[in-house]
This record gives C-alpha cells, structure tokens and sequence, in this order.
C-alpha cells in the first residue's frame, strides 16, 4: 500500500525532472509553439504579496495599441511554464486584440521563491491576484477590462481567485483540475479516509527526513520511456511534455520533479469554496474524451447566474487543449472575454 501511494503522489502532480529558476535569453525564441509576427512579446516582472518575484511576458497586438484594452492573465498547466500552452494562449489571444500576460507560477519557470517546484493553494491563486495588480497598473490597460484564463490546475487556482478578486471581470478555466481535490481525494475521489490518513502519514515523515538530510525528497515523474501499459492519460502528457511537441527544460513536467512534500497543503486547504459567490462572467472549458472532465463538470455545478457557461470540445481529451489549435475554441474564448471586458 506504501508503495502505491507513493506513486499516487508522482501522478497526481504531473510529473517530471528537474527545473531550475533560469533567465531565458529575450533574444532568442524559447517557446514550444510557432513565434507570431502579428503580436510583440517583452519580458516583464511583478511580485505577489509574500514578495515572490514573478516571471511573465507581455504579449500585445501589433500595431493596435490604444487606450483603456482588455487585458488577460494567463498561467497553466500545473507543472508547465509560460513558454509552453499559457503562452501559446497569450499569443493566440494577442493576435485577437487583447493584451495578455503568461506567467510562470511561484517557485516555478523564471519565477522566484525558494525551495523551488512547490506548490501552495494560497499562493497560486495569490498569483493570479499579483498579475492583475501588475495589468491594472499598465498605461494602455483598463483596470477594468481585465480577465483570467487557467490551464489545467490553474484552472482551478483561476476559479479560486475569482471567488476572491472581484477585480477579476471574465474568468476562463480550461481543461481544469481541482488540485486540492485530487490531492486529498486520487483520481475519481479514489481514496478514502484511511488511505488519505496513511499517504498524510507517509508525507510527513518525509519531512523529518527532509529537515534531518537538507533536501527536499522529491516526488515521482512521468516515465522516461513508455512501455504502453500506462493508464492513457499518462501517455497523453508523456505525449506533451517529454516530446518535441512541448518539452521545455524549465518545465516540471519536462524535465523536474514536484517536492514529494509539497502536496499537504493540497490536500488540507480546499480550493473553490467560495466559487458559488462569484459574481462575474466563468466560461469553463472541457474536453469530452478528457478524464479530468467531472472536475470542471462538478464546478460549474456550484456557480450561479446566468453569465456562467460550460462548453465541452467534442472528441479533444486533457491534453488536447493544451496545443491542438483543431480542438481549442479560440472563437468563443475571444467571443467571451470580449462580452465581458467590455
């Protein structure tokens, strides 16, 4: 049973080797996805509120600056970085007239914060928080006109800061995990009160261990190789992160490892429940084939008002809607955000 759950532990946080905080070059093109001519992009900071530095770039249109624009933040998948899915949604939505910002999470990517691949419910909704302070504070930009889109977990931690930041007027999460959720919970609410017991007792014993030897023990990864008797979404993100289609050295799922430790707070300190309270515009996105789908189904189960919407893409799974321009609805994302930035 040990042995299962430390392996519960590696999959459910997606899964990689080793990333280290590093200044790309601005000069040369580091993203996983084609360089548009149709947009310009800078490297900008900003620092949240525990005054972890954050890594972004600025994406904006080209030659259509004007006063007062919408503005997206942008961050996701759990364990990627800007250069991979959220800055192609960035350019993507750049080159649709909105100014966007992709950027990379607390002690994640380019992003500041020590020990490094940690995650925290509070903090990365925090984070989401800290990026519009930086939009809201832009000469071009309307304060408020600005909007959120989460990938993946940070779709979740996108809903999570919009229960909280009513500066948020749109929010869009695609192909959402509840890491929280799954975390306390495994896959399908797999684990119950005694399994989460033992894996609370394993993780904390690890951090004895950790303090004792000054490291910080970290969690499994996706497999180097496939032998094709993993579960098909396994293969779907082994697909993505440790192909050509979207490695990235700074990547956690690419090339890192989460801190095997990282996940208590996930697993004590729920996100989403305040969601039903958001008042302005949710457009949750899901791939029918995906089998992360019940998270987004469940959370739109608890929003109210008429200005929510679930859309689900039809044949795409998790993973599609990371890259596939086939399968992502870049029309209603943009009909969306220009509704509600009006």
């Amino acid at each position: 049973m040990l042995k299962k759950l430390l392996i519960f532990i590696g999959l459910f946080i997606f899964i990689t080797g080793g990333s280290l905080m590093s200044e790309a070059k601005t000069n040369i093109w580091d993203k996983t996805f084609p360089k548009s001519e149709k947009v310009n992009i800078k490297k900008v900071h900003f620092t949240n509120r525990y005054g972890i530095k954050l890594a972004g770039d600025l994406y904006t249109p080209k030659g259509k600056i004007s006063k007062n624009m919408p503005a997206i933040a942008i961050s996701g998948p759990f364990g990627a970085v800007k250069e991979q899915a959220s800055g192609l949604y960035a350019q993507t939505l750049a080159e649709r007239g909105f100014i966007t910002l992709a950027f990379d999470p607390s002690y994640t990517g380019e992003s500041s914060g020590k020990p490094r691949n940690v995650a925290s419910p509070d903090i990365n909704t925090e984070d989401f928080s800290a990026a519009v302070d930086f939009l809201s504070n832009q000469k071009n930009i309307d304060p408020e006109k600005i909007g959120i889109l989460g990938i993946c977990g940070f779709g979740g931690f996108g809903l999570n800061a919009a229960a909280m930041d009513t500066r948020i007027k749109a929010a869009v999460a695609v192909t959402m995990y509840d890491m929280t959720r799954v975390s306390a919970n495994g896959y399908f609410d797999s684990l119950d009160e005694n399994a989460r017991y033992e894996l609370k007792q394993t993780l904390n014993k690890q951090r004895t261990e950790d303090y004792k030897n000054k490291t910080f023990a970290k969690a499994a990864g996706l497999p180097d190789k496939l032998t094709g008797n993993e579960p098909q979404f396994v293969q779907d993100y082994y697909g993505y992160y440790k192909t050509k289609r979207g490695f990235h050295e700074r990547s956690i799922n690419s090339n890192g490892n989460w801190n095997t430790t990282s996940s208590l707070s996930l697993i004590n300190m729920p996100i989403l429940q305040y969601s039903s309270e958001i008042r302005n515009a949710v457009l949750i996105i899901h791939g029918e084939k995906a089998h992360s789908r019940y998270f987004s189904e469940d959370a739109f189960k608890k929003l109210k008002g008429d200005n929510k919407e679930l859309l689900i893409v039809k044949d795409a799974n998790h993973v599609d809607l990371y890259d596939n321009l086939k399968k992502i609805p870049f029309d209603k994302i943009e009909t969306f955000f220009k509704t509600y930035l009006k």
